[in-house]
């Protein structure tokens, strides 16, 4: 891309670049990256901003999200959905995947289709089914008369539903008809993922050869790894063909089991994810998830009758922060984990990765990695 009068170019800045990190500057014009370079900025026209030493991010891309600000997305509601869209924005999230939990058939194809509407919009990069087809043993803060088994007829009406924006469903490969459902996704260009699973390692495995490739938040509402009984976690991570969320709020894993999956699965495998509910950015209190009540105390999400985690209250940034303080990963691995992971796993165009060409979403972190500023398809959000 040639320059412009209408090139912003910022400069000072430690870019995390898909070659490492780079002392240098970068160039958008319009919404795109332009160029980036080392040293000092070639000369040109338009707004010049001094990045000040701060670090430098891709935009960040979150593929399992429910919501924030006091909306979630299966409130259906546009204006709603866009209050969780501006309110991660603002944090440097420019990617969003819209996610749904277990629902009555009726109640999943009305969120559905408000959710293709606004990612035909271009505001949400697609839609996430967290369920129905997923273990009642393992359903953690979905309501078990919710649950069903695999159903073709009903995915396929699902599809239709969302007009070739369903990204990703999270399917228990132990369940009646799971593997079929998991081919007929894959032939369909929608990730399978493994989670809210009881299964057995070979049940797992036979998921991923039957196309599975993403890990619903490893660990969490999984049976546990044994050393007999390894299940659906030493499956996933011993698997290259899968990438493995991550909750990384302190909360649904500890540091040291954070740490033995960028150790086994590595960087490149692991997306950091929120699985972050309406409550997010509001403060303790109490709230629904789906249609059960939730509440939120110190920090931590959990239903009112069972005393289950329910989702967390983190934003990405927090998750990438965490993964450098607390877990050990380099400020290179863990952007890449929220960033450019993710956004393959699910094949999002154009964003997760500073490159020229990409989307001009940034995401700009002073030195103890707070957020500084943002920026969306090369407009301010949050300015320096």
């Amino acid at each position: 891309m040639g320059r412009s009068a209408t090139a912003t170019t910022l400069t000072n800045a430690r870019l995390v670049t898909p070659e490492g990190v780079r002392a240098g500057w970068l160039r958008w014009e319009g919404t795109r990256i332009s160029e980036l370079g080392t040293g000092a900025a070639p000369r040109a026209t338009g707004p010049v901003v001094d990045a000040g030493g701060r670090w430098v991010l891709p935009g960040l891309v979150d593929i399992h999200i429910h919501g924030g600000k006091g909306a979630a997305f299966t409130a259906a509601d546009p204006e709603r959905i866009m209050t969780v869209v501006g309110f991660n924005r603002a944090h440097g999230v420019t990617t969003l995947v819209g996610g749904l939990v277990s629902a009555s058939p009726e109640d999943t194809l009305r969120q559905v289709t408000a959710l293709a509407e606004v990612a035909e919009a271009g505001e949400i990069a697609g839609i996430y089914l967290e369920g129905p087809y997923i273990s009642a043993a393992k359903c953690g803060a979905h309501d078990p008369g919710l649950l069903r088994d695999p159903d073709l007829a009903e995915f396929d009406r699902v599809l239709k539903a969302g007009r070739g924006h369903i990204r990703m469903i999270t399917v228990a490969p132990e369940l009646p008809g799971a593997l079929d459902l998991i081919r007929a996704a894959a032939a369909e260009g929608v990730v399978a993922a493994v989670g809210h699973t009881d299964a057995d390692y070979d049940r797992t495995r036979a998921a991923i050869d039957a196309g599975a490739t993403v890990a619903t938040h490893v660990y969490n509402q999984m049976r546990p790894l044994r050393h007999r009984d390894p299940g659906p976690i030493a499956a996933v991570l011993n698997d290259d063909r899968v990438t493995v969320e991550l909750i990384n709020d302190g909360v649904h894993v500890h540091p040291g089991a954070a740490q033995l999956v960028f150790d086994a699965a590595g960087a490149d495998r692991v997306a950091l994810v929120t699985d972050a509910m309406d409550a997010t950015g509001l403060g303790d209190g109490e709230y629904t998830l789906g249609k059960l009540r939730v509440r939120v105390a110190d920090g931590q999400a959990r239903l009112v009758s069972t005393g289950a985690i329910a989702s967390s209250t983190i934003v990405l940034p927090d998750a990438v922060r965490r993964a450098v303080h607390r877990v050990g990963v380099s400020v290179e691995a863990a952007a890449r984990s929220a960033s450019a992971v993710p956004a393959r796993a699910l094949a999002l165009p154009d964003v997760g990765s500073l490159t020229p060409g990409n989307h001009a979403d940034l995401l700009i972190l002073d030195d103890d990695l707070a957020p500084a500023a943002t920026v969306h398809r090369g407009s301010w959000i949050r300015p320096l």
